[in-house]
């Protein structure tokens, strides 16, 4: 099973690392540092052995990463692996986005439910079930994330259980939410974000998440 080592240090742009199987043209490592999708985050982009990543996939805990054909790998090789930072980034900035835009959701509306999220770099999204126009909540949301993202809080990203790969995300004094993504380290690197509202069907309502 491939070591993530994003889960340890999310700002590791490049690996020397080595092919553990091939597969045609799919591949897995020894270790990575390139995140595939889960939770609504979308995958990084970047090269193994400057061959190009076309899909990272989870298959149970190992990831199996798409390369492009006649990449010319072989069982055991050493590989230098590195990610796009700039993308990789956005995605951590617009992920703590919404968990921070999630949690504050649960508290001002007790009954809302969650249906489904998506965090891209140029968005991040959230749906629910709820039967009235969201935007009503939207100034204490921004006001009440804005609050923290001007405090700077530190975050902590572990494991609450290693084994299962099950870890969480705290803010000291706020909360601490179970949450496997890649996050930043200060509420503060988010800046300013923008919520727009999007009615996605009958009792469903979208907040989408900018940020500059």
């Amino acid at each position: 099973m491939v070591k993530k080592l994003f889960c340890e240090d999310p700002h590791l742009t490049q690996l020397d690392t080595s092919i553990v199987s091939v597969n045609n043209n799919e591949v897995t490592v020894k270790e990575t540092i390139l995140y595939a999708f889960s939770g609504g985050q979308e995958s990084d982009d970047g090269t193994i052995g400057n061959r190009r990543v076309l899909q990272a996939g989870k298959e149970g805990k190992e990831i199996v990463y798409t390369l492009e054909a006649n990449h010319g790998f072989s069982k055991g090789e050493s590989v230098m692996m590195n990610i796009d930072w700039n993308r990789r980034y956005r995605l951590m900035r617009l992920h703590f986005a919404a968990e921070i835009v999630l949690e504050l959701m649960y508290r001002n509306l007790e009954s809302i439910q969650k249906i489904g999220a998506h965090i891209a770099e140029d968005k991040s999204r959230i749906d629910f079930i709820w039967g009235e126009n969201i935007s009503a909540v939207f100034p204490l949301l921004q006001q009440q994330a804005h609050t923290l993202i001007e405090a700077n809080y530190d975050i902590t990203s572990a494991f609450s259980n290693e084994e299962d790969e099950r870890r969480y995300w705290e803010i000291k004094g706020f909360g601490r939410v179970p949450c496997g993504g890649t996050h930043i380290k200060k509420t503060g690197e988010i800046g300013p974000l923008e919520l727009k509202r999007k009615n996605i069907g009958k009792g469903k309502e979208r907040i989408e998440i900018y940020i500059s």
